[in-house]
């Protein structure tokens, strides 16, 4: 096998032992960094020892392979042939292929390693290497690769935000960062109680009607809370009586939500960015509920708060610009006769259904 088919093998195996890579830097141990500040407080003026890989030495040997013979006439030739992987050899390789792999992966890492240039080698001297075959699995693998490496280096073209710019957009979006402190009550859209007549099995009609009525006495009662919220009344204590009503028996969610902006409320619910300090909102319906909103102040999230927010949207923008401008000036047509229709997108495992919209929070909890 090639090196660089031994490449694209490996590759898999780093990104799948690498999770949450810390950018720009390798990912540290959290029981180290709790025993590095620990010992910082007690002898605040003492350096971090190294660590112990750092002091080998690039040339040296950190794999070495008995009996893995570089050729069939070195193989005959010496019976203790051996292949050796220095430190800077294994480091190019780990740079090549994840080079934020925590330090702590990197034994794993290099067993697979040396198993993988084993296995190959024997591969090789079956001829597995040869072949239409194997040689069109090469060929993906490279289109793999190379996109890979068309991403990253889209990744890194966007990821160039100057200071400048992060300025230009947070005046240019200022409402965007309006932050509001509110309390909110949510009232369920129907009645949950067991009522007397319950063990009876009602009819189709007479079980809508129920519905019916279930659902404009929750109108009613989110109506008169709203009326009460703008005289004054409690937050607490109309979501309490909000559950009482619908005939919930769980602990009520909690009415201080903290600072929400725009992009955190629900679309339905972005009426509330309108409202000044001590307003109520409007009684306002979803599939959910019914939700009173109540402002307690408004405040502008800080530019400094909002930069690496910022940062972080102009790279998001600018990747999926690069990407469209890449999708946008080739067109693939697949032959339907060969292939078939185009088949509706699967939901994710685990997650059955289409997700919900982007910025909508999880309703609170409601009747059971």
């Amino acid at each position: 096998m090639t090196r660089y088919g031994l490449v694209c093998l490996l590759a898999t195996v780093a990104w799948s032992q690498v999770q949450n890579p810390r950018p720009g830097g390798t990912q540290e141990n959290p029981s180290a960094q709790s025993g590095a500040a620990q010992g910082a407080q007690t002898v605040p003026n003492e350096a971090p020892a190294a660590s112990p890989a750092a002091q080998v030495p690039p040339d040296a040997a950190v794999i070495t392979i008995q009996g893995l013979c570089a050729s069939s006439a070195e193989k005959a030739g010496a019976a203790d042939c051996k292949t050796v992987i220095t430190r800077s050899q294994f480091e190019a390789v780990v740079d090549a292929l994840s080079p934020n792999m925590p330090r702590q992966m990197r034994r794993r890492f290099a067993t697979d390693y040396a198993n993988a240039l084993i296995m190959s080698k024997r591969a090789e001297e079956m001829g597995l290497d040869k072949g239409p075959a194997f040689e069109e699995r090469m060929r993906v693998q490279r289109l793999r690769v190379l996109s890979q490496e068309l991403n990253k280096a889209m990744q890194d073209k966007a990821s160039q935000v100057s200071e400048q710019q992060i300025q230009d957009y947070y005046h240019a979006n200022v409402d965007k960062f309006v932050q509001i402190d509110v309390d909110r009550i949510y009232v369920p859209k129907t009645r949950s109680g067991k009522d007397e007549d319950e063990d009876k099995k009602p009819g189709a009609a007479e079980a809508a009607k129920t519905t019916e009525d279930s659902g404009q006495t929750m109108k009613n009662e989110a109506d008169k809370l709203r009326a009460r919220a703008v005289a004054g009344a409690d937050f607490v204590k109309l979501q309490a009586e909000a559950f009482e009503v619908a005939g919930i028996k769980s602990n009520p969610p909690n009415v201080s939500l903290g600072k929400m902006r725009q992009a955190t409320l629900p679309p339905s619910h972005a009426s509330v960015m309108q409202l000044k300090a001590g307003q109520v909102s409007p009684v306002i319906a979803d599939e959910s509920g019914y939700f009173i909103y109540k402002v307690k102040s408004v405040d502008t999230l800080p530019f400094d708060q909002a930069k690496d927010e910022i940062r972080g949207t102009l790279r998001s923008q600018r990747l999926q610009q690069e990407m469209r401008s890449l999708q946008e000036s080739t067109t693939s047509t697949l032959d339907e006769a060969y292939f078939g229709p185009e088949l509706p997108p699967r939901a994710l495992p685990g997650r059955p259904g289409a997700p919900l919209p982007a910025g909508k929070p999880s309703p609170p909890p409601g009747p059971k």
